[in-house]
Order: C-alpha cells, then sequence, then structure tokens
C-alpha cells in the first residue's frame, strides 16, 4: 500500500496516454465535488475505473444520499463494498443514510451493556431518531473510510453530493473534533458518554487525512458555465478554509461547434468560452484538466471507459442524420404559471437533482405569478444559494430571502437560551449553550425555519427553490420524524387538530411539487425515484418541467444532433406515465439569469 508522497502517486502511461492531471497523479483519496449537474458522478466513476484498469485496488464511495451510480454501473448498491462485475479490483460503497442509522444505533446501544434498564434504552433510542442522527451516520461512515477502515485499498474515490451538501459533511471533522475536546457530556445525537472518545479519535484522524495533501486531492468538478464557475471559485475558498489544499480544477463537457451556422450549437459555444475566460484567478491558478462533451451517455463500463480516453468522442460515432423534430404537445412555463395563479395561494416546492435548473425555474414562476398579480415569497433550502445570482438583482413585488444555516442556527440558540435560562443558574446555562452549539443543531433549526415558510402560504404563494435531492429528502425525513413525534404526543388528546408540515406537504391543494429534470437519462431515473420517494411519504408531484431541450430549441450540429436520439427518449419515458403534467424549457440562447430575462420564460409570446 503506498505511504509515501512518490509511493502514493499513480502515473498511469499508456493506453491513457492523454489522461487529465486528476486520473494520471491520483492520490490515495480523491474527492469530486462541484455544482449539481456538472458531472461528478460521471468522471469519479471514470476514474475509479481507470485506476482499477490499471491494476489498481480501488473503492468508489458514494456520499450522495441520491445517487445514480447504481444506473450507471448496473449493479445494486449498498452500505457494504460491492464488486463491479466486468471491472477487477474496483469495489462500490454507497453511504446509505438510513442503513447508516440504523447500524449507529445499533452501536451504540450495545455500547450500554446489559445494565441499562429498559426506560434508559428506550430514552436513548429516541433521542437517535432524528435527521441529527442520520447526519451523525453518514458523517461516522464516511469517516471511518479516512481513518483506516479501508486500508486493503490503494485508491479511495469519492463522488460526492452537490456542494452545499459536501461542504457541511468536509466541515464536519473539525466541527465535531472541536466540540468534542474537553466535552466530559457529549450529545444526545452521539450517544452514551462512553463512545465519545472513540468518536473523537476517528473524527480526528479524518480531518489529518483530508488536509493532508499527499494523501487527498479535490477535485473541482466544473462545466464551461458561469454558474457552475462561480461555485466552483466559491468552494475552493470555503476548502481552504478548512484546510483542504490540494485542489485541481476539472472542466467537463467542453463543446466545440462543428456547424458554424447552426445559432444554437454556436451559442453553447460561445456562451462556455465567455464563461472560461471571466474565470476567477483563484480557479485559473489552479491545476486544470478538461474533458470534451461526448455523444454518448456514460451509462455502462463501455462508454465510462471511453470518457477520459482521448479521441473518445468517435465512440458511438455520428451515424444518423441531424432531424429537426420538436417535441410534441409540449407547453411552456407559462402555461404552469397559468395553472398555478389560478389556485389564489399555497406552497410551490422546486425539487429535482443537482444542476437540473430549479434554482430557474423557482425563480421564472415567481416571478410569473408576481406578473399574475399574486403575493409571492421566494426562498430556497440550498445551502450553496444560487437564488441571488439568478434574479441578478431585485424584481419588484417579489420578496426573496433564503434559509441561511448559521443565520437559523444562531435564531434557534438565541430562542433556547431565552425560554430556558430564566429556570437555570449561571453554570446550567453554560452547560445548555455548549449543548447547543453541537454541529447536529444545525439541522434543527433549519427543519424549524422550512416549517415557518411552510406556514406562509395558507395566505399567499411560497414559492421553495429546494436544494439537490439527497439534501432534500433528508430535510423531508425531518419532516416525517417531527410528524410521528408529535401524533405520539398528541395521541388521544386533540391529534385531530395538530396540523404538521408533512400535512401541508401531502395536501395537494396546498402544496405543488414540481419535479425538475433534464432531458438526459440519469436526470430522468433520478426525478422518477424522487417522485417513488415522495409517494411514499404521501406526496404526490403536482408536474415535471423538462428543462434545457436543445429539441425543443432547433440544432443541426451533428454531435448535439446525436444526443437529441437521447433526449426523445427521456421524453417518451416521460410521456409513458411518469410525469402526469409536463412543460418544456428550450434550451436558451441568451441565459436566464436576471429578472428581464427570466419574465421571458414565464410570458406568453
Amino acid at each position: 500500500m503506498p505511504t509515501g508522497s512518490e509511493e502514493s502517486l499513480l502515473i498511469i502511461e499508456t493506453p491513457l496516454s492523454e489522461a487529465p492531471g486528476f486520473l494520471a497523479r491520483a492520490t490515495r483519496h480523491l474527492f469530486f465535488t462541484g455544482k449539481g449537474g456538472v458531472g461528478k458522478t460521471s468522471l469519479s466513476t471514470a476514474t475509479a475505473l481507470a485506476l482499477a484498469d490499471a491494476g489498481r485496488r480501488v473503492l468508489l464511495v458514494s456520499t450522495d444520499a441520491a445517487s445514480n451510480l447504481d444506473e450507471m454501473l448496473g449493479i445494486t448498491l449498498c452500505n457494504l463494498p460491492t464488486p463491479v462485475p466486468g471491472a477487477p479490483g474496483l469495489e462500490v460503497l454507497n453511504i446509505d443514510p438510513d442503513a447508516a442509522a440504523e447500524s449507529y444505533r445499533q452501536r451504540v446501544l450495545a455500547q450500554m451493556g446489559e445494565v441499562a434498564t429498559d426506560v434508559e434504552l428506550a430514552t436513548v433510542r429516541e433521542q437517535l431518531s432524528g435527521a441529527c442522527t442520520t447526519e451523525i451516520a453518514s458523517f461516522d461512515e464516511f469517516a471511518s473510510l479516512l481513518s483506516g477502515r479501508a486500508e486493503r485499498y490503494d485508491h479511495i474515490v469519492f463522488d460526492t453530493a452537490p456542494t452545499g451538501h459536501t461542504l457541511r459533511l468536509l466541515s464536519l471533522p473539525k466541527a465535531w473534533s472541536g466540540f468534542l475536546e474537553g466535552n466530559d457530556r457529549g450529545a444526545s445525537c452521539l450517544g452514551p458518554h462512553s463512545g465519545l472518545k472513540l468518536q473523537e479519535q476517528r473524527f480526528r484522524a479524518a480531518l489529518a487525512a483530508l488536509s493532508d495533501p499527499v494523501l487527498t486531492t479535490v477535485v473541482l468538478v466544473t462545466r464551461p458555465d458561469r454558474g457552475a464557475i462561480a461555485e466552483a471559485a466559491r468552494t475552493s475558498e470555503e476548502l481552504r478554509l478548512l484546510g483542504l489544499n490540494n485542489q485541481r480544477l476539472a472542466i467537463n463537457g467542453l463543446f466545440h461547434a462543428s456547424e458554424r451556422g447552426d445559432a444554437v450549437a454556436c451559442a453553447i459555444e460561445a456562451l462556455g468560452q465567455q464563461a472560461l475566460a471571466e474565470m476567477p484567478t483563484s480557479l485559473r491558478e489552479l491545476p486544470q484538466d478538461s474533458v470534451p462533451l461526448r455523444a454518448f451517455d456514460t451509462v455502462g463500463l463501455p462508454a465510462l471507459r471511453a470518457l477520459l480516453r482521448g479521441g473518445a468522442g468517435d465512440m458511438a460515432t455520428v451515424t444518423s442524420r441531424p432531424v429537426m423534430v420538436q417535441p410534441e404537445g409540449g407547453q411552456g412555463l407559462a402555461a404552469l404559471a397559468d395553472e398555478l395563479a389560478a389556485t389564489g395561494h399555497g406552497l410551490i416546492m422546486v425539487m429535482g437533482k443537482g444542476g437540473v435548473g430549479k434554482t430557474t425555474v423557482a425563480a421564472a414562476l415567481a416571478i410569473g405569478l408576481v406578473q399574475r398579480g399574486k403575493t409571492v415569497h421566494l426562498s430556497t433550502t440550498d445551502p450553496a444559494a444560487h437564488l441571488a445570482g439568478t434574479l441578478d438583482g431585485e424584481v419588484p413585488g417579489l420578496r426573496v430571502d433564503r434559509i441561511d444555516p448559521k443565520v437559523e442556527t444562531q435564531r434557534y440558540i438565541d430562542k433556547i437560551m431565552a425560554a430556558k435560562s430564566p429556570h437555570l443558574n449561571e453554570q446550567e446555562q453554560a452547560l445548555l449553550l455548549e449543548d447547543l452549539r453541537s454541529p447536529c443543531t444545525e439541522e434543527v433549526a433549519v427543519f424549524h425555519a422550512f416549517s415557518r415558510i411552510v406556514s406562509e402560504a395558507r395566505s399567499a404563494f411560497v414559492v421553495l427553490d429546494t436544494a439537490p435531492t439527497g439534501h432534500s429528502l433528508l430535510l423531508m425525513d425531518a419532516t416525517g420524524a417531527y410528524h410521528r413525534q408529535m401524533m405520539r404526543e398528541f395521541e388521544g388528546s386533540g391529534a385531530a387538530r395538530v396540523v404538521t408540515p408533512l400535512m401541508r406537504l401531502q395536501d395537494g391543494a396546498y402544496t405543488k411539487i414540481i419535479l425538475v429534470t433534464l432531458p438526459e437519462v440519469t436526470p430522468v431515473s433520478q426525478a422518477a425515484a424522487l417522485q417513488d420517494d415522495l409517494r411514499r411519504a404521501g406526496i404526490e408531484p403536482y408536474a415535471w418541467v423538462l428543462n434545457k431541450s436543445v429539441l425543443a430549441a432547433g440544432t443541426q450540429d451533428p454531435l448535439l444532433a446525436v444526443r437529441l436520439d437521447g433526449e426523445r427518449k427521456q421524453m417518451a419515458r416521460m410521456a409513458a406515465g411518469l410525469a402526469r403534467r409536463s412543460f418544456i424549457v428550450p434550451w436558451l440562447t441568451r441565459p436566464p439569469i436576471g429578472g428581464t430575462e427570466l419574465a421571458r420564460l414565464v410570458s406568453w409570446p
């Protein structure tokens, strides 16, 4: 196993002679992070496969609660390393939050031993039932991989969730190490104090591994897109503050138009080149790699093997003549805005995989409702907070804010301290404040803020731009846990009068869930899986929005024309029963940024 700075680097020669630097000089730990939809899963999986093909022992880990690795590799993921058929040396592990939480609870309860009473066990089990424990359990799995659990592998490649969730994950080693230092009381979501020292050692080892440039490389993945590049720059700065300085930039999906008379193709190329030209200096100074846009979807081992090879763009070459076909019956966002406005008020939650354009759709619908004379509050639960950049200024008549985790956490702490301090002495107040500074307080505070926003929709329109799927599902878990807690507390004594946030989400007259997707295999499958998860919680999506349709925009570029065949297939999937209602947004030659451009999306021609 590699131990020194020279041995920890793998220099890959032919046939990967033109391999990107993040592959050619792979450290033991490789983190692929970035804005949703930039291709983190494709690049991380292709990298892990290439390393395995070069004779290395590789573990590919997904930290995304909404991972699509199973579809990409054609295997069933679980919380244990699973060999990938056709790829000797490669195993895949998905950190499943629910499975991790249950395993964590069992370990904590086992630590209490046979002397624990049923009441004590029940108390601890209740303490460990919330969303906070789910996050801690997932982090515990992640930390164990960095601190010795996976010693038999030469490389561990992490396919992470979109940026906001990943920054939270990578900040936890430092946050928990600081919280546990000298702490002789612990925190409820960690369980009894007996296990704290073991946790503290593991968290410190994880922090040391992340900060070691010989062991760990962070690959900031972006598209040639202004928003994705800006987020990569912000992420780079935040990771440096956490001590993760060994960074590379991977520019994925670089496109060059081959038909100079094709306005759509030339506009796509020009926007990409402009975004790259305006790249912040902090990113420009990083080592860079670029991967061209391919004509094929990165599903299956042959496509993944071809992704990083020089000249691989000829796989699934252009064999069909470009045909201009417009989707039948596709209505635009103006029609959806009309439908929503007719309801008078309510909660509109825009959900989907990272990078599909949720923020654009949410902002456009909010502006459309304002145009139609409605009172609208536009907010976001996304830690990465893209709303400000999308709106690019104030919109008259539109109230805009976001659920800021830091602000909400302080607000929650102040509220609890104000309520309980009068009944506590000085020492007890200090202990309470120490407990509230636990990193898990943030999850509770964000849920309370979410609940407040949900209740506002009783008398006005609230449009909520949600975080990418995995992070939103964790918020849904917290909503369900709170609902069950309220039902237990009020059982037999007025439960019929209790209205929880979950009940409002289940009410189709109150809440309209809009699923946003792209016309590609993975985003559509991800939207379908999210829809299934919502239905299991008794929540029925109202409509799907197919965003950035090149088919609807029209193009004759050969590479894009081949990709249109895949777009048609995804439209057919949706029409075959996935979406009760569907609306289409074409790929736009002008970015939908700012109130004027967003208003065009919801205005009738």
